[in-house]
């Protein structure tokens, strides 16, 4: 009798045991879990504040000469290439960089919007060009390729090379755009365009002070990234207060923001040739 309860009272404690091992194991599982979640949010915040800080930096290296003003820029310092009439009731203001891969996504997705908007008059686009990408990944396509735009402005074509450029965008780390053939051959594919003019502006880099003073208003003014998109100052991107960004939201925005004011007319710069 006493066996058998010694038996029992064995198996029961190791039955126990067994539980609180199996337990520990959870705890120590549990903990391993929530240590490397704790980790990977450390890890982003360290790559985000990598970016943030990289993008405030300015190219100490730079040998850009003087800045020189596209024909026709507009705003503050002539930063700003427009895009739409001169007397529309509201202003888009777009911080981006060639480089940028959610500039395209950003582009490529309202790009039918913004044109249709600034071809009635209700908006006026300003695109500032900025040039984060390469201090973040190295290279100089970011600079290269606004330079090139700003050409493109002093063609009156901006708009369309824009567009062109970001149809063309190469993968973020190749750096593509730092070839000036490369630039020059996308210009084909804007009507008169490709001119000598046009050739000697990309390769003798023109425009290249100019780039460099758009990207240190860009640092100065504290922005986060690329796009940066402001709908009369306030910012709408990713969204605006709790609506989320979307063809229809930035028509509805743009019509809020117009009420009872009348179209542009004036200085009409078309969104395409």
């Amino acid at each position: 009798m006493n066996e058998n309860q010694d038996r029992n009272r064995t198996a029961r404690d190791r039955l126990v045991q067994q539980r609180e091992q199996d337990r520990a194991r959870e705890r120590r599982r549990r903990t391993l879990i929530v240590s490397t979640a704790v980790v990977g949010v450390l890890a982003l915040a360290a790559v985000i504040g990598l970016i943030a800080a990289n993008a405030g930096k300015d190219d100490q290296d730079s040998e850009a000469g003087p800045a020189v003003t596209p024909s026709g820029a507009m705003g503050e310092d002539g930063l700003a290439l427009q895009v739409g009439a001169d007397d529309a009731p509201s202003t888009l203001t777009i911080w981006e960089d060639f480089r940028c891969p959610v500039c395209a996504q950003f582009e490529n997705a309202f790009r039918d919007t913004f044109a249709e908007l600034a071809d009635s008059g209700q908006l006026k686009v300003q695109y500032h060009l900025a040039t984060i990408i390469d201090g973040n990944v190295g290279g100089t396509g970011s600079l290269r390729a606004a330079n090139a735009a700003a050409c493109a402005q002093d063609a009156g074509k901006f708009a369309p090379y824009h567009d062109v450029l970001y149809r063309n965008q190469p993968a973020e780390t190749d750096d593509a755009f730092a070839k000036n053939s490369r630039l020059i051959e996308l210009a084909g594919s804007v009507k008169g365009l490709d001119t000598p003019a046009f050739r000697s502006c990309v390769e003798d880099g023109t425009h290249d002070g100019w780039v460099e003073k758009s990207n240190k208003a860009f640092a100065a003014g504290g922005f986060e990234g690329t796009p940066t998109v402001l709908l009369n100052g306030e910012s709408i991107f990713p969204k605006k207060g709790d609506e989320q960004i979307s063809a229809a939201n930035i028509k509805k925005w743009v019509a809020e923001a117009n009420k009872g004011k009348k179209p542009g007319t004036v200085g009409a710069t078309p969104s395409s040739s």
